[in-house]
């Protein structure tokens, strides 16, 4: 005689139940290297109820924030669109689709994110070579053009805004040094698209990267990718397949070209906030934000001064979007930013890597570049470093 099984559903361990309260977050002024406060628009976007990835109306967002992400980044590739992840996620994607074992690529490294890109490169076979400067100064294009001519890579990649140390790489004439010596030049403007000048096409850049939390005031984990049509032919001349499928933009195309083929469930909430935030640049203009970001930078470093403190980057490098500010000898740094952040509900960072323990880094992204936020920070600062003596 067989038995059968049972469909009875066993007791269930009630001790293992945890008990919680609705979700309670507190609210603070986020000026540190990222995120930065969502602007009330995006985030009264993000709330709106989902759709499917693809539903018809879902595609024509698709549609629009494709054409929105070639505005503010001045560029007219086909082949722009958003990540489904976090900025390191479309940093991964750049490499990902055009470097093959043995290529050689070359990486400016003059902070932490310079030296993620060497690591991301070697993960899929390259040979990396690396230019290197003080954490905190730019390469030159004499510079540049040497170790291009030494390394003869097929990918030069250089940090346009480095998050870590807050200063801007200049990219004009990097574009034609690129096309003199036959390699594409990838770049990363996570820290500055929607806050600082980017000009994609006019200087030649063939691969870039941001995210979405930080000068564009949307939400970390969708994040802007974009290819020219020499990367593309560096893609389709590949003899092995794309490493990481998830990232494979030949499959990606398939969903966010015309064939509109499923790939994976897209993060519809966050296209929403994507588009929203977009929309707003393009509301403001601009050249209007990249002024407002320039005009509020320049008040806080005037108020620093009159603190007493000094700023890390030379002014003609400095980021409008991030400062870097020493430390002053005997102050404890992470005492400021505990007491900034617990008594007055304001972050800032400390550093990162090689400048750990010297620095404070204070960001002023999108929808936080206000002269309020500035006075605020300002007089919480004063009062901490005098409460700390």
């Amino acid at each position: 005689m067989t038995s059968t099984p049972s469909t009875s559903i066993p007791a269930v361990n009630e001790t293992h139940r945890v008990k919680l309260s609705g979700l309670k977050m507190p609210t603070r002024l986020l000026l540190g290297p990222g995120p930065s406060n969502a602007d009330p628009a995006v985030l009264s976007a993000v709330s709106l109820a989902p759709i499917g990835h693809l539903d018809p109306a879902y595609l024509d967002l698709m549609d629009e924030v494709k054409t929105l992400l070639r505005y503010v980044w001045q560029t007219e590739n086909p082949i722009t669109f958003p990540v489904s992840g976090t900025g390191s996620a479309a940093m991964e994607a750049t490499l990902a689709n055009v470097v093959e074992p043995g290529d050689d690529v070359l990486v400016g490294v003059k902070g932490y994110f310079g030296t993620r890109l060497v690591d991301m490169a070697s993960r899929y076979g390259a040979k990396v070579h690396t230019i290197i400067k003080p954490w905190g100064q730019v390469f030159s294009l004499s510079e540049l053009r040497t170790a291009l001519a030494t390394h003869r890579p097929t990918v030069l990649a250089l940090v346009h805004a480095e998050t870590s140390t807050g200063v801007r790489q200049p990219l004009e004439g990097v574009g034609e040094l690129c096309r003199e010596f036959n390699c594409l030049l990838l770049v990363d403007t996570v820290t500055s698209m929607g806050g600082v000048p980017v000009f994609l096409d006019e200087w030649g850049v063939d691969l870039a990267y941001s995210c979405g939390q930080k000068g564009l005031s949307c939400l970390p984990g969708i994040s802007p990718f974009t290819m020219s049509p020499r990367a593309v032919e560096k893609l389709n001349q590949r003899q092995t397949k794309v490493t990481n499928w998830y990232l494979d933009v030949s499959l990606l195309l398939k969903y966010w070209g015309t064939e509109r083929t499923y790939h994976h469930t897209a993060p519809v909430n966050l296209t929403y906030a994507l588009r929203e935030a977009l929309r707003l640049i393009a509301e403001e203009g601009l050249e209007t934000r990249w002024r407002r970001h320039q005009t509020q930078a320049e008040y806080l470093w005037s108020g620093l001064a009159a603190l007493g403190l000094s700023c890390h980057v030379d002014p003609a490098y400095r980021l409008p979007t991030l400062t870097t500010v020493k430390i002053p000898a005997g102050v404890d740094g992470k005492a400021v930013t505990r007491k900034l952040l617990n008594d007055y509900n304001i972050e800032i960072g400390g550093g990162l890597g090689e400048l750990a323990g010297k620095v404070w880094r204070i960001g002023l992204m999108g929808y936080n570049s206000r002269k309020e936020n500035v006075d605020t920070l300002l007089e919480a600062l004063q009062q901490t470093l005098s409460s700390l003596g």
